[in-house]
């Protein structure tokens, strides 16, 4: 459904996106994770079209986004980070408009709106004003709307950011059910842990660039068999002393001042810890691996929420 061939992106002096490269099956869920500024959002506006690529290739569908936008276009449906909703229209006046935009008829469409609409649960609030939806709400709409004249690709942008749990859960469960229904690949991005872990495979984005892709359990294989989690007043101390004693664990600097072993085996390593250096360990903590503790593998960080980067400071300035 997606094929990608040395992507990249400048914005002047900046380099947003890095020649990538990585393709999406049919029918599967894609994930992009990565810390805001990774370049996860202008990738995927480039293959939306709504970018301009400055070098390299990628098809969508079959259509060369740089060559054929117009048929890339009609094989889409794109779920944005920002709300694109006009909230003084109603639910049917929404996706009507769309359906009108894309040229499906009248009948179809009709018939769509009542089977996406029972699917997000939305069927009672057709008629409604979406001033007066919730965000969640206006999220489902939003899927519902992208996907109502049939695209094979669906793009989904930071799809629940800023919702609660139980609603993110719910808009999860939209998603799986959708790809079950209509059998589309979905792109999404996300920087949410959680979320990643409902993907088929995950590409793992920083700086512009794809450090690793794999399944959920297969990136996970790349830390080891167990975390162990050490808190210390001298975390810096400890590390040293770990690492002069048994030069062959895996011992990291953890991401709020803690000290990180990775073992294969957990349980027997505690107490040998514990009993070498009592005087620097305040608490202990055993845990499977989790994306969190690969990214941090592969980039040294911890993902989160991080002040807007220079490309968003430009596209800022721009509106300004």
């Amino acid at each position: 459904m997606i094929q990608v061939e040395k992507l990249e992106k400048r914005y002047g002096p900046i380099h947003a996106v890095k020649g990538i490269s990585f393709e999406v099956r049919e029918g599967e869920i894609f994930g992009f994770l990565g810390p805001n500024g990774a370049g996860k959002t202008t990738t995927m506006k480039m293959l939306a079209t709504l970018v301009r690529p400055t070098a390299g290739r990628a098809r969508v569908a079959g259509y060369d986004v740089a060559t054929q936008p117009n048929d890339v276009r009609r094989s889409i449906g794109m779920v944005f980070q920002d709300p694109s909703l006009d909230d003084r229209l109603t639910a049917y006046q929404n996706l009507r408009f769309h359906a009108m935009l894309y040229g499906v008829p009248a009948d179809v469409a009709r018939r769509r709106m009542e089977e996406l609409l029972t699917m997000v649960e939305l069927q009672d609030r057709l008629h409604s004003r979406v001033k007066t939806f919730s965000g969640g709400m206006r999220r489902r709409l939003e899927i519902a709307r992208g996907l109502l004249h049939r695209p094979k690709v669906l793009f989904l942008d930071e799809p629940t950011v800023g919702l609660d749990t139980q609603t993110r859960r719910k808009i999860w469960s939209y998603i799986h059910e959708l790809r079950e229904k209509e059998g589309i690949a979905v792109f999404m991005s996300t920087h949410y842990l959680d979320e990643a872990e409902n993907c088929d495979r995950i590409a793992i984005m920083d700086h512009g660039e794809i450090v690793a892709l794999d399944t959920p359990d297969g990136l996970k294989s790349m830390v080891g068999g167990d975390v162990i989690t050490l808190s210390s007043e001298d975390p810096g101390g400890l590390l040293t002393a770990i690492r002069e004693r048994w030069p062959h664990l895996q011992v990291r600097p953890g991401p709020q001042g803690q000290v990180v072993v990775e073992t294969a085996d957990g349980a027997s390593w505690v107490p040998r810890l514990v009993e070498a250096f009592p005087q620097h360990i305040q608490a202990v903590t055993v845990s499977r691996p989790s994306l969190d503790d690969v990214f941090i593998k592969l980039t040294g960080r911890a993902i989160r929420d991080e002040e807007a980067s220079a490309v968003d400071r430009m596209r800022l300035q721009r509106r300004r």
